[in-house]
């Protein structure tokens, strides 16, 4: 048996069905998929379900869990609560990392920082190390009782991207890519960059598969930047090979893989195919994209100098602005760095200095060029931290354990609602009081922005309609929303 009739013996129903050899079955894999054939060739799965206040989305996610009650969650009772322990009528028996749960106490650790209110709305938040970004709160939601089932990074990171604590399936950039499509031609709709943290003592490990598209066609994977060097490997041809070379060699292979997929029917060959011709397109494309001669002393002057150095926060931030131009979809920027297990006072200033000029610039840009009001700014990681002390504790420096059960994120422009303060905490930062928001709730709402409802936009996959928030309940939380 040569290769191509063994693969077939292998093929999918599905697949069977897609190459035409029997009407019925072609007839009815359309009824089944619906327009999902429309969004692997570019387009959107479906019409939005309503009109969506969001065109595209930046979402900023701080790699380790940045810790509430250092920044964006005030409790100033702990003060009186210092070198005490946690309460168990506080702790109720919750589940802790094997990195503290052998502690003999757990003592209370107050933030050492300055808070203040920030803006009418009020809020009180760390403006001591966030000046820039305190000056915009009221351009912001802040969502103060984020929680999540996951306590250890992996599975907590997963679970936020991708909505499942199990690695392999789509992330919330291929949904918004697989859902909108793409608005430009010659850059993909979703794209992923990691930005390098001026410090970089106990930084996590991420990987392409937080960005993969899972099940979803290949095309809907995020695509990273790299942070140094040319932006994307081979964009470049090489010394000798002229352009007219390298536009014959991709037809031909194309040729090639038509060919293929003519003989075996499989619809990844198609996006294979679509890819080479987005990675042609590209080499025209990203170098202009990259060059930020173009940008003016005032956007400089807005971002920080760090803005003109490659893989700063504060350039990725920037470069994620012009991405945002040109029509791309979905930006991923991944921060490392805010698992502050030990020496909070060496490390969140500096993590914070990174974030807070070009998250504030951020704002003021999208502002001035008219794309506040739909471009979606998200901000947040995977979970917060722990009120309790890891390790040693003093006066002016603490450690802080993961904490599932409580944290801070917001949001801000495309459709979110600016100077709302959602959810309390009690004065532990420990439990939720009031106005709980599971990370499904949160996935939900961003769809909603995006003018999707998320129990419709789904993907059959293995005999089943799979969507972003999964099959037990989700809501879109209204309140957040203008």
């Amino acid at each position: 048996m040569n290769i191509i009739e063994e693969y077939k013996t292998l093929q999918t129903r599905r697949q069977f069905f897609s190459q035409g050899k029997n009407l019925l079955g072609t007839v009815a894999l359309g009824s089944l998929l619906g327009s999902a054939t429309s969004a692997a060739a570019g387009e959107g799965v479906v019409k939005t379900h309503f009109p969506a206040k969001a065109k595209r989305v930046i979402y900023l996610h701080m790699v380790g869990g940045p810790a509430q009650m250092d920044l964006f969650d005030h409790k100033p009772k702990m003060k009186d609560f210092y070198d005490k322990d946690l309460p168990d009528s506080i702790r109720k028996g919750q589940r802790l990392t094997t990195m503290t749960s052998g502690q003999k106490r757990f003592p209370i650790a107050p933030s050492k920082f300055k808070f203040g209110p920030a803006g009418e709305c009020g809020l009180m938040m760390n403006t001591e190390l966030l000046p820039n970004l305190a000056k915009k709160a009221d351009d912001i939601c802040w969502m103060r009782t984020l929680h999540t089932e996951a306590i250890n990074h992996e599975p907590a990171i997963a679970a936020m991207q991708t909505g499942n604590q199990v690695p392999g399936r789509p992330c919330l950039g291929s949904w918004a890519s697989y859902g909108l499509g793409s608005d430009n031609e010659n850059l993909p709709a979703f794209v992923v960059l990691v930005a390098i943290p001026s410090n970089r003592d106990q930084e996590q490990a991420i990987s392409s598969r937080l960005w993969g598209s899972g099940y979803l066609p290949g095309e809907h994977a995020g695509v990273s930047f790299r942070s140094a060097g040319d932006p994307i490997l081979y964009i470049n041809n090489p010394d000798g090979v002229p352009a007219a070379i390298r536009k014959s060699t991709i037809d031909n292979i194309n040729a090639l893989n038509e060919i293929n997929f003519k003989a075996v029917g499989d619809p990844e060959t198609q996006t294979r195919i679509r890819q080479y011709e987005m990675a042609f397109k590209m080499q025209a494309s990203v170098p202009e994209l990259t060059d930020l001669s173009t940008e003016s002393d005032h956007t400089f002057k807005l971002y920080g100098e760090e803005a003109k150095k490659l893989g700063t926060f504060a350039n990725t931030v920037l470069m994620a602005r012009r991405l945002a131009e040109r029509g791309v979809r979905f930006i991923q920027i991944y921060h490392n760095n805010w698992d502050h297990h030990g020496n909070v006072a060496g490390r969140m200033p500096s993590q914070c200095k990174d974030v807070d000029q070009p998250c504030a610039a951020l704002i003021e840009d999208l502002k001035q060029r008219g794309m506040f009001d739909d471009t979606l700014i998200i901000w947040g990681g995977e979970f917060g931290r722990t009120i309790y002390s890891q390790g040693k504790l003093s006066m002016t420096n603490y450690g802080r354990d993961h904490h599932p059960r409580c944290f801070s994120m917001w949001m801000a422009g495309g459709g979110a609602k600016g100077g709302t303060i959602y959810g309390e905490t009690d004065d532990f930062a420990y439990n939720i009081v009031n106005n709980p928001v599971h990370i499904r709730d949160f996935h939900a709402t961003v769809l909603h922005l995006l003018g999707y409802d998320h129990e419709q936009l789904s993907y059959k996959y293995q005999g089943l309609n799979q969507r972003l928030t999964g099959v037990l309940p989700a809501h879109v939380i209204k309140e957040l929303v203008l």
